[in-house]
């Protein structure tokens, strides 16, 4: 019972979201760093505030949860994951160029709210990213850690193969327990990992994520071909 006492009160004092500071916007920060999407790398910036909450929003409850957002690029998601009371958001960006608005917005934080590592979210691991208290058993519920990425076209089918041959073997972040992950994928990509028994769609892909994970297709984004899915463990 005192246990139970000590989490809660913890648990309110930390649960008041994180309140940023007036910020330039992305459109801004891009002009101003001259940044623009490489197309070599399947680069596609999200600008609008609405999308970005809807994403966000896709993953649900983000109150106190440790989240992982892979490539952040100018971190328009990182500043939603903030506002919606994450206790802290863990970035993995691949492109330097990006060094100056992300640090902009770590630096706009509270001390310790948002981590940037920089590297191929292909080959990083995650198992040591976040305190090794938020471990809970496999057959519990999920623990307060979330996935969230808007993901490079380029990479997105090998890297969730990747990810869902870790969650088979408890591996990587999935150390921690079955972590949840909320990502944008092109179309065919999403229709494959949602397709059911007999349609056309339907392949390997679909078979190993849904027999790892419920798959729920959220939304489509308008004027893409390109749809937020999330993955529950």
């Amino acid at each position: 019972m005192l246990r139970t006492v000590a989490t809660a009160s913890a648990q309110s004092i930390s649960s008041i979201p994180e309140r940023l500071p007036p910020l330039p916007s992305l459109r801004d920060l891009l002009k101003l760093y001259k940044l623009n999407a490489i197309k070599q790398l399947s680069q596609n910036f999200l600008l609008d505030d609405k999308l970005i909450g809807k994403i966000v929003k896709s993953a649900g409850n983000l109150q106190n949860h440790y989240v992982c957002e892979v490539g952040p690029g100018p971190g328009g998601i990182t500043r939603s994951i903030i506002s919606r009371g994450a206790r802290q958001v863990v970035v993995i960006e691949k492109d330097k160029r990006f060094d100056a608005t992300l640090n902009l917005l770590k630096t706009a934080c509270a001390s310790g709210t948002m981590k940037i590592y920089w590297g191929d979210v292909m080959s990083f691991d995650m198992s040591n990213m976040f305190p090794q208290e938020s471990k809970l058993q496999w057959d519990d519920r999920p623990p307060m850690i979330q996935i969230i990425g808007n993901l490079p076209f380029s990479v997105s089918t090998p890297l969730i193969i990747k990810w869902l041959n870790a969650v088979s073997k408890q591996q990587n972040v999935w150390t921690y327990g079955r972590v949840p992950m909320t990502l944008t994928f092109q179309l065919e990509v999403a229709e494959r990992l949602v397709a059911d028994a007999f349609e056309e769609q339907r392949s390997r892909l679909s078979i190993m994520a849904q027999h790892l994970c419920h798959v729920k297709h959220k939304f489509s984004i308008p004027g893409r071909y390109t749809r937020c899915i999330r993955l529950i463990i």
